[in-house]
């Protein structure tokens, strides 16, 4: 009697691999989502610790704010009583051309932010002007509200 092989189990000599391992086709957005949420609560609780802290009643115009800087935009402001502010400094007039000039020594930027109450006369305005280009910063920028008259025939 011609001897036979019985194979008992699973085909052939192959072994079945049991799963093929499929990419994952999702993004996982959560940790992105909690990073926003960090970052907008950051922003939310800094941004209002960046503004300069004198308070004036800026004049409202139809211009466009102007793009942000690498660093910090120096601010000079004209209070409604006429006192003069370097950020949240107070500056006797007499004092302001050296302390400018002083500033513009250590800064790489000339740009300078006016801002000026608009119950200011325009010759307190004008001096204060004058008194930055001698202490050095050429580019002045001239801060106001938004919503004022566009003065073309709109209502703004």
């Amino acid at each position: 009697m011609a001897g036979g092989v019985v194979r008992t189990g699973g085909g052939g000599g192959r072994r079945r691999r049991k799963s093929r391992a499929m990419p994952m086709s999702e993004i996982n957005v959560t940790p992105f989502v909690d990073v926003m949420m960090v970052l907008l609560i950051i922003f939310m609780v800094a941004a209002p610790l960046l503004t300069v802290g004198v308070p004036v009643e800026l004049p409202k115009t139809a211009a466009t704010a102007l793009p942000s800087e690498t660093e910090e935009p120096l601010a000079v402001t004209i209070s409604a009583d006429g006192t003069v502010s370097i950020q949240d400094t107070e500056v006797a007039r007499s004092d302001l051309v050296p302390q400018l000039r002083a500033i513009a020594a250590e800064r790489s930027d000339d740009r300078v932010f006016l801002r000026a109450d608009g119950t200011v006369t325009y010759d307190v305005v004008a001096q204060i002007m004058g008194a930055l280009n001698a202490g050095g910063f050429s580019s002045i920028g001239l801060v106001t509200d938004i919503g004022g008259p566009a003065l073309d025939g709109s209502d703004g």
